[in-house]
């Protein structure tokens, strides 16, 4: 087929074309920046967390009722609530615990490599346990060890400092303080920097363990554990790992373990890991499902106007394609000249909308720091406008190839 005659036919009316071509170009422009930033937020919400088969564990914040008890009183309390909770059926692991991954609370220190840095490298969510949550969430220990019972220490936090002689630190973490070390076991990393810095000596690096915020990037990934059993106030937190399946049922039976205990004078609020996963994507799964529905109005909408487009010049051209027809021209001939004219519009529209997408992704890293579009999205993109294009226009076409000769050459309009 001539494209010469198609283009001629085009540049005298050429309105709709470009208006075509510029609804393909800008729908192109976003929709492969939208399913870029989508694929990113997926990608992140989806990261692992350090903690193995997540839908096992849950933890408990337990209060109790009277404001004051004296140190050992608070000791004895959350020991004897340990040892409850381990007696449920159906629970593996217990560990009083500080703080949770991806909870979107929690407490943060500095740490660096040297005391005399002039500042400290990162900010690490610290988690602190008299138990071993090595053991209760699963982490994978690449290097070195867990806790020893001896190296454990009970603090009153009103008096004394969060502080140990020995840390577990993750993998991330400890590249980022030694970044040409082979080995982390062994050395010592610091609180802080200058002459109030305290140091910790290395026992141990799991693979991961994400921070409370989770941060996108590897500050989501700096964390340490130190042992320590914080005593302050009559109130604790425990993170439980119970049989697969069980969760629930274990949930629900180790709340009421603690408050019949108690004699129901305690205050119990328990959440699943998972919960604390939605909540903290929840804005994530959010933006991602606006920009899916954004993006398919817009595909239908730019369908919509090709649509229109055709089904007018079919309406226009109804004497000049019986003429056609009248002269020997096949249904198939009519259906690809209309085919071929559309293609040749939405393939100008695929064009602008490729430059316009690297323009708007590069107005997005500048502004916002997401990361590059990837040549994947571009050509995605202009296969599916081409493809629908193509889908847009085979109706009007098809009507157009079914005119009779016979009726359009009475001057039926």
């Amino acid at each position: 087929m001539e494209f010469r005659p198609i283009l001629s036919a085009l540049m005298r009316n050429k309105t709709g074309p470009i208006l075509v071509a510029v609804q393909v170009a800008l729908s192109l422009a976003i929709l492969a920046n939208a399913l870029h930033i989508v694929s990113q937020r997926q990608a992140v919400s989806s990261r692992l967390s350090g903690v193995v088969q997540e839908q096992d564990i849950f933890h408990l914040q337990v209060s109790e009722l009277k404001s004051e008890s004296t140190f050992n009183e608070m000791l004895a309390t959350q020991q004897r609530q340990r040892d409850i909770l381990r007696a449920v059926p159906g629970v593996l692991s217990v560990a009083q615990t500080n703080q949770v991954p991806l909870s979107r609370s929690g407490n943060n220190t500095g740490m660096a490599a040297s005391p005399t840095q002039l500042k400290v490298t990162s900010s690490t969510a610290f988690y602190i346990s008299p138990d071993s949550l090595v053991r209760t969430w699963g982490l994978k220990l690449v290097e070195g060890r867990d806790f020893l019972p001896t190296e454990i220490v009970n603090y009153d936090t009103n008096k004394d400092a969060y502080e140990t002689n020995v840390i577990i630190l993750t993998q991330a973490l400890a590249k980022k303080l030694w970044p040409d070390a082979t080995g982390y076991v062994g050395r010592n990393a610091y609180f802080g920097t200058g002459k109030d810095a305290s140091v910790a000596r290395v026992v141990g690096v799991v693979e991961r363990l994400q921070s409370t915020g989770a941060e996108v990037g590897e500050r989501g990934e700096m964390s340490i554990i130190q042992p320590i059993r914080r005593i302050s106030v009559p109130r604790a937190m425990f993170t439980l790992r119970a049989e697969p399946g069980q969760r629930d049922r274990v949930m629900k039976e180790a709340e009421e373990a603690l408050r019949k205990a108690a004699g129901n004078q305690l205050i119990v609020r328990a959440k699943t890991l998972e919960g604390d996963r939605q909540d903290r994507y929840r804005a994530d799964r959010g933006l991602a499902w606006m920009l899916i529905t954004v993006s398919v109005l817009l595909m239908l909408v730019t369908a919509s106007g090709i649509v229109g487009m055709a089904s007018l010049w079919v309406t226009q051209r109804r004497k000049q394609i019986g003429v056609r027809r009248a002269l020997g021209a096949r249904r198939v001939d009519i259906l690809r000249y209309f085919i071929t004219e559309n293609v040749m519009i939405t393939s100008a529209g695929v064009a602008a909308g490729l430059l316009g997408a690297l323009a708007l992704n590069h107005l997005l890293v500048s502004s916002l720091e997401l990361a590059r579009l990837p040549g994947t999205y571009l050509l995605a993109g202009a296969a599916i406008f081409l493809a629908l294009g193509v889908g847009a226009v085979y109706g009007p076409a098809w009507r157009a190839a079914s005119i009779s000769p016979a009726t359009a050459t009475r001057g039926v309009v």
